[in-house]
């Protein structure tokens, strides 16, 4: 027999698990959400928000370096890591603290426990607890993923260890060429820290556009970062407190610490999935879904990077809301996975939403390419070497703008607002009767009138 019987248990109090726990209890369903570690999940606690504080920090030097230009003297400024780690945890615990206080708010209950499934409809918690679910909702996650097993692998750190280094590295050497692979690169460049990036592909961000990888590589390696492609780590060694690591094309790289940010697996593990019946999928090793987060067995769902659909947060919580007004809001809702912006808090700055130049040749009859490569005004002072670019993918059959690309300071920010004209298939035109707001850099956006390209069915138009 249960201790407790709930309408809706949720395992993993990550954002999109609590955004689901916080509706649900709205509507008057009797929640309970199982955490076994902190409030908050990996965005939170382990993720954007300490990456993004990171990001913050690493600014400050280039800052410095540019007020030269408009007339500032600033005495030689030191950087101190342990100040740093300490005002990140202490603003990771308040946001974990409102997290919590938003879900007694709201009326669900929190158990620090892991859930493992005995049943379909009961759950064992690692605090010897049983609770009968009448719904569960899977929402625990990814965890770093090292890939293949080499020697010395123990000696390699992930993401979720970064935040917590005692000091600061002179060297470091990252394994990787995606989101975290890169911000933590240019966070570590910008701190003083010498960066050496490893990656097994031809470019860096595979999956983005082709004329942003070049620009971002370009840029990264103009800050003093040393990019190494085509290559991957075979071997670790330790000398003291010191690193050697081997690499596939026959070299070696000193560090003082090694990082892998190679990909992320969803934590399906240990959860007992496979006593109740709920399938994963085999193409992404996560848990397999419906367009309603909907999993082999109908009254357990599934949300988040846990599904490895699209591992974004605001994603995560978009989905978990759903959730919650289709099984106890009797609104049901699907989630719309298409034209999602996204950022790489890179240096500089990545923005993207929509398609690419290479994905919208492949899909469309016509497509019509808008580019601007530009230094950006604050440069003309400052003195530093750094361009913009500003991309515009447009299907030239109906005119809509279906992809918009952009590096560069801000690039985050901006792109979040051109996303809204994306998902509301903005024309061109549309683009071209908006005034521009000058001087600014996002005014490129509505004043390239000239293709740079043309493609008719993916081939170059004359």
């Amino acid at each position: 027999m249960a201790d407790r019987d709930v309408d809706l248990f949720v395992i993993g109090g990550g954002s999109g698990g609590v955004r689901a726990a916080r509706i649900a209890a709205g509507y008057g369903a009797r929640v309970l959400v199982a955490e076994e570690y902190r409030v908050g999940g990996t965005c939170v606690i382990r993720g954007c928000v300490p990456k993004k504080l990171f990001v913050y920090a690493s600014h400050v030097q280039q800052e410095i370096e540019d007020a030269a230009g408009f007339g500032w003297s600033i005495p030689q400024a030191t950087f101190d890591w342990p100040t740093l780690i300490a005002n990140k945890d202490k603003e990771i615990a308040r946001l974990e603290a409102a997290y919590t206080a938003n879900l007694d708010r709201a009326g669900a209950d929190i158990v620090k426990a892991r859930a493992v499934f005995e049943d379909p409809h009961t759950l064992a918690l690692s605090n010897g607890e049983r609770v009968r679910a009448r719904h569960v909702l899977i929402a625990v996650g990814a965890a770093p993923n090292h890939g293949v097993e080499i020697p010395g692998i123990e000696h390699v750190i992930s993401s979720n260890e970064v935040f917590h280094l005692e000091k600061q590295p002179k060297r470091i050497l990252i394994q990787g060429g995606g989101y975290i692979a890169l911000e933590f690169a240019c966070i570590f460049a910008g701190l003083g820290t010498d960066v050496t990036l490893v990656y097994r592909g031809d470019n860096i961000l595979r999956g983005f556009d082709d004329d942003v990888r070049a620009h971002v590589r370009k840029e990264m390696e103009q800050a003093g970062i040393t990019i190494l492609t085509g290559c991957t780590l075979t071997a670790v060694s330790k000398h003291g407190e010191e690193f050697t690591s081997q690499l596939s094309n026959g070299s070696s790289v000193a560090s003082d610490q090694v990082m892998f940010a190679i990909g992320r697996h969803p934590n399906v593990a240990n959860l007992g999935l496979e006593k109740v019946g709920v399938a994963i999928n085999p193409k992404n090793g996560g848990v397999a879904v419906d367009g309603f987060s909907q999993s082999s067995v109908p009254h357990i769902y599934a949300i988040g990077d846990v599904t490895h659909r699209l591992n974004l947060t605001p994603v995560a919580i978009r989905e978990g809301h759903a959730f919650a007004d289709s099984v106890f809001g009797n609104k049901p809702t699907r989630v719309d996975h298409a034209d999602v912006p996204t950022a790489v808090f890179s240096q500089p700055e990545v923005g993207a939403v929509g398609l690419t130049e290479e994905q919208a040749r492949a899909q469309l009859a016509r497509v019509d390419i808008y580019k601007a490569d530009f230094k950006p005004l604050k440069a003309t002072l400052s003195g530093r070497q750094t361009r913009m670019l500003m991309k515009l993918i447009v299907d030239a059959d109906t005119d809509r703008v279906v992809g918009c690309h952009i590096v560069g300071d801000e690039a985050g920010e901006l792109i979040q607002v051109v996303g809204i004209a994306v998902k509301m298939k903005a024309t061109k035109a549309d683009f071209d009767a908006t005034m521009a707001l000058h001087p600014t850099a996002a005014e490129e956006l509505v004043t390239m009138r000239t293709p740079s390209a043309r493609y008719v069915r993916g081939v170059a138009a004359e």
